[in-house]
């Protein structure tokens, strides 16, 4: 079935749950390196997922409390997130789908408030997974 093809500049949301971590997102953006273009704007190609990277957000467990910081990044597209068909170049173009699997990637802990003195405990946990999906301002042209 086709679905838009996403360009340069469209948005990454991120879901705030990634597992145990409760993350403070903000939207993504997309660098499109696609040599085909639809209103001046490149076409995102298979790949150009790589380029979002949304730092400095905050997050929290119920365990570790005490926020930390990290980075948003898209681990894998889905499936439906791949044209079968359309491409530009050699290489598919990425469209809208369902959901992207994302990371979020610890810089620093979240720590736990200390059981007595003493100082609080760092997350040991480097990253958390979870899901987001594109929203594109392409209201034109569709993929296969």
């Amino acid at each position: 079935m086709a679905d838009h093809v996403l360009i340069d500049g469209d948005q990454a949301l991120f879901l705030p749950s990634f597992g145990a971590a409760t993350v403070v997102v903000r939207p993504g953006t997309l660098r499109a390196s696609g040599p085909a273009t639809l209103a001046s704007k490149a076409l995102c190609i298979v790949g150009d997922e790589a380029s979002v990277a949304v730092r400095g957000c905050i997050y929290t467990t119920p365990q570790y409390s005490i926020p930390g910081i990290g980075t948003l990044e898209i681990e894998a597209l889905a499936s439906d997130q791949q044209a079968l068909k359309t491409a530009t170049g050699a290489t598919r173009v990425m469209l809208v789908g369902s959901s992207f699997t994302a990371r979020f990637v610890v810089q620093s802990p979240a720590k736990q408030p200390p059981p007595g003195p003493g100082a609080p405990i760092p997350d040991a946990t480097p990253q958390y997974a979870g899901s987001g999906h594109f929203v594109t301002s392409n209201t034109q042209l569709r993929g296969v």
